[in-house]
C-alpha cells in the first residue's frame, strides 16, 4: 500500500505566497511522474504543474512563472512553491503519483488534498 500526504494549505493574502509539500510512503520500489492538481469549488480537478523522475517540468498557463515544483527522489517528496497568488488559485490541492511498487508494477496514486484559500 502507498500513501500519499499533502501539506502546507491555508490562507494567504493575494500577492503572498506558500509552499506546499506532499510525501509518499509505503511499500514503494520507485516513484516516477509527480503532478500537483487542483479543484477550485464548482470546477473540474485540473493540472497545475507536472515532474518527471529526472527533473523535468511543465506548468500550466494559469501559474506559469508563479508557481515551481520540486522534489526530492531520496525522500519521494514533492513540492509546490506559490509565489504571488491570486484568488483564482483559492482550491484544493491534490498530489498525484505514478509509484512502482515492483518492478513489474506501477499504480497512480493521490493524495487527500489540502485547501488553500487566497482573500484578503
Amino acid at each position: 500500500q502507498v500513501h500519499l500526504v499533502e501539506s502546507g494549505g491555508g490562507l494567504a493574502q493575494p500577492g503572498g505566497s506558500l509552499r506546499l509539500s506532499c510525501a509518499a510512503s509505503g511499500d514503494i520500489y520507485r516513484v516516477n511522474d509527480m503532478s500537483w492538481y487542483r479543484q477550485a469549488p464548482g470546477k473540474e480537478r485540473e493540472l497545475v504543474a507536472h515532474i518527471t523522475r529526472g527533473g523535468d517540468t511543465n506548468y500550466a498557463d494559469p501559474v506559469k512563472g508563479r508557481f515551481t515544483i520540486s522534489r526530492d527522489n531520496a525522500k519521494n517528496t514533492v513540492d509546490l512553491k506559490m509565489n504571488t497568488l491570486i484568488a483564482e488559485d483559492t482550491a484544493v490541492y491534490y498530489c498525484s503519483a505514478d509509484v512502482k511498487v515492483g518492478r513489474n508494477y506501477e499504480y497512480n496514486y493521490w493524495g487527500e488534498g489540502t485547501k488553500v484559500t487566497v482573500s484578503s
